[in-house]
């Protein structure tokens, strides 16, 4: 099944070829010239798209297929991550899906390497799995915060690049996508949650605190993007000011992805015609 027009022209927009973090108008739209109503109304349409192909991944992984659909998602916090699981991910059958975050690590994962607690939560065959932030929390946080020497950090854009290598080689889609914020809008979603005791329970008053690191995680993810981005597991920027649009273009990108795998529902393992009759008799 090709990729269809919609999906190929905001996956190529999202590319991170030559992007500077610096300078992204993080309120932008890449791929897409409609308006919020318009990209609500697409997004419950490519909706019904993403859950039939995501039906057919299963289906597949059922009947033994190892391929999987792997979706990374990075970004500061308020950009959308947890958005784009309840809205995007949501409107599929959550049998097919792996969904894991990955928070401050514990303590019996310090005494591993750090790719260790990323490589459990892995997707199945047939599955979608998604990681709210990843190991690439490793050359982000831990290069702000100076949490190990820049020559261990420093190794691990290479590390993880042979290690995704690996995944694809294995049968596995990478989709991942970075996605920024602007200072004005985190700060007025920060304050929305400090209005609504519904949201209390999201707010971390370290958040604030890490805004003053925003250079220099400027700097990170722009290396992350420069050193990590492959022809075969390439990053997708993704301006997140509107949350609509960054619901609709991981939308996209997921499909797009599907769409490449060329599924196709799998054959029968039975005579069709005898349980035909058999159920006929019963």
């Amino acid at each position: 099944m090709p990729k269809s027009p919609r999906s190929s022209s905001i996956g190529k927009a999202l590319r991170a070829d030559g992007v500077q973090v610096a300078d992204l108008d993080t309120s932008a739209t890449p791929g897409f010239k409609g308006n919020r109503a318009a990209g609500e109304k697409l997004l419950a349409e490519r909706a019904t798209v993403l859950s039939d192909l995501q039906e057919m991944l299963y289906a597949n992984g059922r009947s033994g297929d190892p391929r999987s659909v792997l979706l990374i998602l990075q970004g500061m916090d308020t950009a959308g991550k947890g958005g784009i699981v309840r809205h995007v991910i949501g409107s599929v059958d959550p049998q097919g899906v792996d969904h894991a975050a990955f928070g401050v690590p514990t303590a019996e994962e310090r005494r591993h390497h750090y790719l260790w607690r990323i490589k459990r939560r892995l997707p199945r065959g047939g599955q979608i799995g998604v990681f709210d932030r990843s190991h690439y929390e490793d050359v982000l946080v831990v290069r702000v915060h100076d949490l190990v020497p820049p020559d261990v950090w420093g190794k691990r854009y290479g590390e993880i690049n042979k290690w995704e290598r690996k995944l694809v080689d294995s049968g596995m889609t990478l989709v991942k996508v970075a996605m920024f914020v602007s200072l004005d809008e985190q700060r007025k979603r920060l304050a929305q949650r400090l209005e609504r005791p519904d949201k209390y329970w999201k707010f971390n008053p370290g958040d604030i605190d890490e805004r003053a690191y925003w250079p220099a995680y400027q700097e990170a993810y722009q290396a992350m993007l420069d050193r990590t981005s492959t022809e075969y597991a390439p990053w997708h920027v993704l301006p997140a000011d509107r949350k609509w649009y960054s619901r609709l273009a991981v939308t996209e990108l997921l499909i797009g992805a599907l769409q490449g795998l060329e599924l196709s529902w799998p054959k029968a393992k039975f005579d069709i015609e005898e349980q035909k009759r058999r159920l006929a008799q019963a």
